[in-house]
């Protein structure tokens, strides 16, 4: 895959500090990560200065790659958007990454045991868009701008070690953002169109791994509400001259715990009246 060349300054932001071939270096290792499934060590070991701005454009970098080859964008990811995944990385804000058309998968999909490196699964609200969003937009004017929102599971994986085999150190945040915020997929479940008085962080599932329950949780688990998630990922795609469009899907946080999905699970989210939504790992 031929990468494209890296944005050296997003959004007219000061804080790119590395060179264009480190960026695309990091961002080649990334995608040599993703096609042969071997991890590879902490970005932050080999470049311990790196600043958010150089994540998000080593994922830039990767993105677009990804595009070249045919690989169109759909939307976008929120993470750590729970006090607890905040403190573990040591940030007080989320983060976010991009959804590729090759993420989305089916309610119900069995995936190939070689799809992923590392799988984990994550229950979340998505959105999906009918209209565009402004950077400065309102929760309000964001629930108005929404077509329909769906229970899902975020596939995360990540091709960068998780602990770094040979310093000892665990990834940091700018690990996880130059990884695309460790997304892998997206399982979307029926559409809800009736949003009428639906109170987000109100809403829940129970997510079972083989028949046995894993985790638990409500909407309120994402920022306390997760429309305030989305006006936060409008905000910083503003700061960088891009935006939450038309059609897209966004999904606006996990408000579980991710849990571990090796070969021979079979994930399932029950989000009560929203109903199911799950996949299995061969």
């Amino acid at each position: 895959m031929t990468l494209a060349p890296a944005i050296s300054n997003p959004g007219g932001t000061a804080g790119v500090t590395l060179a264009d071939d480190a960026l695309l270096a990091a961002a080649r290792a990334l995608d040599k990560a993703e096609r042969t499934r071997t991890q590879i060590r902490l970005l932050t070991d080999a470049h311990p200065a790196m600043t958010m701005d150089d994540a998000y454009a080593i994922q830039a970098a990767w993105v677009a790659a990804k595009v070249a080859a045919g690989d169109p964008v759909i939307g976008w990811k929120i993470g750590l958007t729970s006090k607890a995944m905040q403190a573990a990385l040591s940030i007080d804000i989320p983060d976010s990454g991009v959804l590729l058309q090759s993420m989305a998968f089916a309610n119900g999909a069995e995936i190939a045991g070689d799809r992923f490196i590392q799988p984990r699964i994550e229950a979340e609200i998505a959105f999906v868009m009918k209209k565009d969003v402004a950077p400065d937009a309102t929760p309000a004017e964001i629930l108005a701008a929404t077509d329909y929102v769906a229970p899902a599971l975020e596939i995360l994986d990540t091709r960068i070690f998780r602990q770094d085999p040979v310093s000892g150190r665990l990834r940091t945040v700018f690990d996880t953002i130059s990884d695309n915020a460790a997304n892998g997929g997206v399982v979307l479940g029926q559409p809800v169109r009736d949003l009428a008085g639906i109170d987000l962080g109100r809403v829940g599932a129970v997510v079972s791994r083989n028949g046995e329950v894993e985790e638990t949780g409500l909407g309120a688990g994402v920022l306390g509400d997760p429309l305030i998630s989305m006006a936060w990922l409008a905000q910083r795609l503003g700061a960088y001259g891009q935006r939450i469009e038309r059609g897209q899907i966004v999904l606006s946080g996990s408000f579980i715990r991710p849990v571990e999905a090796p070969s021979g699970s079979r994930i399932r989210a029950d989000f009560g009246p929203w109903g199911t939504v799950e996949c299995r790992f061969l």
